[in-house]
Formats: structure tokens, sequence, C-alpha cells
């Protein structure tokens, strides 16, 4: 590679994105430092770890504090009416879907979607890397006795046939034991933001469809994944009886989810809410700020998108910094730096507002894109990075 020096490097930075380099697998540990929430950024600060603006407790406070004196918003009352009645017709309608219902928690949005899907029991068919099948506890076979069917093993994607062989299993079963409901998550988390394959989704559709499976989809990154592929969150919902989406990654709410879907099904949900103990007795400290941060949020991470990429682009003109994109990856992406010691890139980028996730074992450091990207320009962010060496 030629080398640039930081004249030429500074005057790259009005470049367009690059192509994206195909990765190998990222190693567990490179997961587990992405999920390590770096410092907290000021008003002004670049925060390049987690989905969202990774509010502090002060800063939260003091958003919540100014959305209720602006909006005089009506309370909740475990959970129905007031704001979060807002937030649910406002989110649906972004869905395309007749109704939503707030949760809690992201693990209980999905588990209650399944179950009522399901109608009782059956077989479920999940990605094996799906966080429905690896890190929700077993919560849909130990409390509704469901039998999770996990596919593509090691993969953010599964196929037809993948899904066929398991349909012609469950056929030749000694005892009766459907496959009811089809469950994917797209963008997968353990994935590093991998999207379920769009061609291989619209096949393994179209079979479950075809069988009479109902579908269901985890799509807590939705919204990020809809940006990355100039999409409405609606066409990605489209196909799906019930869509899940988080409140806390990067609408900024300090907990909360949604599960819309038609309202045959959902509108009596609040009893199963209350029956598995989300039947939180006020919901709206999380209401408003995730409605605050959700309307408009489209556009602006569209445009975080695109600046990220100027500066992700202009990285990689320098010597120093070798940039690895995740293949059909979305938000997340692995640097590495040549001749200055992680930590202490680290360290004097701090200095300067920008905060990082601790590097991998690896020495590369798993990087996320949010909003606060467009807190600097991204030729000025660059060059932050180059004064850091």
């Amino acid at each position: 590679m030629t080398r640039v020096n930081r004249r030429r490097f500074i005057k790259t930075s009005g470049l367009g994105a690059g192509a994206s380099l195909a990765v190998t697998d990222l190693p567990l540990a490179a997961q587990q430092a992405q999920r390590v929430t770096s410092a907290p950024a000021s008003a002004s600060g670049v925060r390049l770890s987690g989905d969202g603006l990774g509010l502090t407790p002060s800063e939260y406070v003091s958003l919540l504090a100014r959305l209720v004196e602006e909006q005089g918003l009506a309370p909740d009352s475990y959970a129905i009416g007031g704001v979060v009645e807002q937030l649910e017709t406002e989110l649906a309608r972004a869905l395309g879907k007749e109704r939503a219902v707030f949760m809690p928690s992201g693990t209980l949005a999905n588990h209650l979607g399944i179950r009522a899907l399901a109608g009782g029991s059956g077989r479920v068919v999940v990605q094996e890397e799906s966080h429905l099948y690896q890190d929700e506890g077993d919560c849909a076979q130990t409390l509704s006795s469901l039998t999770l069917m996990p596919l593509g093993v090691g993969q953010a994607s599964f196929t037809e046939a993948d899904l066929d062989r398991v349909l012609a299993t469950t056929r030749t079963g000694r005892v009766r034991r459907p496959v009811r409901v089809l469950s994917l998550e797209s963008p997968v988390r353990r994935r590093l933001g991998e999207v379920f394959d769009p061609a291989e989704r619209d096949r393994v559709v179209a079979r479950a469809t075809r069988e009479g499976i109902r579908l269901h989809l985890d799509g807590a990154r939705m919204f990020i994944e809809a940006a990355y592929r100039q999409v409405s969150v609606a066409e990605l919902a489209r196909p799906f009886e019930t869509v899940y989406v988080s409140l806390y990654k990067y609408f900024n709410a300090a907990s909360g989810a949604v599960l819309a879907g038609p309202s045959a099904l959902l509108d009596d949900m609040f009893h199963e809410r209350r029956m598995f103990g989300g039947g939180v007795y006020q919901a709206w400290p999380s209401a408003v700020v995730a409605l605050d941060g959700f309307r408009g949020f489209d556009a602006r991470y569209r445009r975080a998108v695109e600046e990220s990429e100027t500066f992700i682009r202009t990285l990689a003109t320098h010597d120093a910094f070798a940039v690895d994109r995740v293949a059909g990856g979305t938000n997340l992406f692995r640097l590495r730096v040549q001749g200055t010691d992680p930590a202490t890139l680290r360290d004097r980028l701090a200095a300067q507002d920008i905060h990082l996730p601790p590097a991998a074992a690896t020495g590369a450091f798993v990087l996320a894109v949010n909003e606060t990207v467009l807190r600097r320009p991204a030729g000025t962010l660059a060059a932050a990075f180059v004064d850091a060496l």
C-alpha cells in the first residue's frame, strides 16, 4: 500500500464509501469486547460502541425531564394507555401492522410472539445462532413447552433445503409434533450484525407459507438493517405475522420492547404479559424516551451510515489502519492498528472525546456505527485517529 501522509490523508476525507471487505468469522472474544460499554461521550463526543447514544443516568434523567415538561404526557397504568399507547400506535404504523404491545424485555416479546403463533404446542424453527435459541434461557421450552429446532449452525442464515429436512423428519416422526412457527432474527447479534441472506429469506419464507407455518421476526435491530439495505422497516416486516423491536438498543430507552402484529392476536396480549410477570406498574419513563428516539430515527440513522462510510473509507487509505467489514453485515466493523498500542490509541482518542470499546485479544477493535458519528464530520473524525497514532 502506498504510504499516505497526514496532509494527503485529510484531503481524502471527502471520498465516498469503499467496497466492503470479506472477513473471516470474528472470535468470541471480539464479540465480548463489542458488548463492553465504553466511557460515555459528552453531547459533542463520539461513542463507537453500541447501537445508541449510550446515555448516562444523568443524561437520561435530564432528557426525561425535558420531554415531560415539553409534552405534558399522560402516564400509563400497568403499561396500558397514556404515552405507552401512543408509542405502540406509532410503531405499529411504521411496521405496517395493526397493533403493537409494549413488553418490558425482548426476551418476553420473542417468547409471547411465538407462543401466540404456535397456539400452545408444536415445533419452532429458529437459527442456531439466534438470540431466542442461545440467550433467552430456554424460556419457550421451559415455560411454554415449545420445541425449538435450530438450523444453520454457526451461520446467520439457513436455506430452504435445511428447512425441508426438518419438515421431512417431522412428517416421519412416530409422534405428531408439527412445525407451527418459523422465527428469524435479522440482523444477528451473535454474527456481529450480519443480516439473514435476503434471497434465502425469501425462499424460506415462501416455503414456510406454503406449509401453513406462521412467521415471527426478531427484528430487535431491524431499523439498522433497513438503513443499510435502503428499504423501509415495513417492507422487512411484511412477510411476518409478528415482529419484535427493541426500544433501548438505538431508541435510547432505559428498557423495553414492542411486539407488533394483527389485532386479533395482540389485543388481549396484556393478560399473557402480566401472567409472565411483565405487567410493570408504569412504563412511561421508557416509552417517552423511546418515542422521542423513534421519531426521525430513520432519516438520522441513514445520515449516520453515509457519514460513517466516508469515515471508514478514509481510514482505510492510511497505512496504519486496516478495516475489515463483515460480509452481509451492518453497523459493526473491525479496525486493526499498526505501529501503535491499541490501548494507547484508545486513551488518546478518549482525550479527544472519541470513545472506543476495549480491543479484543487479537488487538483489533470491533467498532459500531450509531448516531453519535454525526457529531463530527467524517474527515475530522478520521484525522483524530491519525493524530492519536
